[in-house]
């Protein structure tokens, strides 16, 4: 919990248009950050209820393509990177290790022990000034990339 002289700080960056509460966005004093990120909290949760898993997931998909043609494809990637980056700070450097191997485990799950090994041998060719995708095609090497495609798609 915050002290009276923290929250007297927030309050007054958040009077001066910054965002101090995650998900308040709009709200024009500390106590009004907190409201709406708590009605958008609530709003989701029952969102989510109302449509299950799947169909929750395919809503936030579908937000993620809007929004990447409102931006265009190099600003909608920096916002990506901006988040990874939030996300590392807040899960610090064994947090995010842990969630990187997720990530793999899940990945090589998706795509079976095949393609997991096939996009290895794409990635390995990669290097600072090429992606392995132009050193395979420059040196001929032949990657199949069906073989990590996602299999249930």
């Amino acid at each position: 919990m915050a002290s009276d002289q923290e929250r007297r700080e927030l309050d007054e960056k958040a009077r001066q248009g910054e965002t101090v509460v995650p998900g308040g966005t709009g709200g024009k004093s500390l106590e009004a950050q907190e409201h709406l990120a708590e009605g958008r909290s609530r709003g989701g949760r029952k969102r989510a209820e109302q449509l299950g898993h799947e169909g929750y997931k395919e809503l936030g998909h579908k937000g993620g393509e809007t929004r990447k043609e409102q931006l265009g494809h190099a600003a909608y990637q920096e916002l990506g990177h901006k988040g990874g980056e939030t996300r590392k700070e807040q899960l610090g450097y064994e947090g995010y290790k842990e969630l990187g191997h997720k990530g793999g485990e899940t990945r090589k799950e998706q795509i079976g022990h095949e393609g997991y090994k096939e996009m290895g041998r794409k990635g390995g060719l990669s290097t600072t000034d090429k992606s392995g995708g132009e050193r395979a095609a420059e040196e001929g090497i032949e990657i199949d990339e069906s073989k990590f495609r996602t299999k249930n798609k």
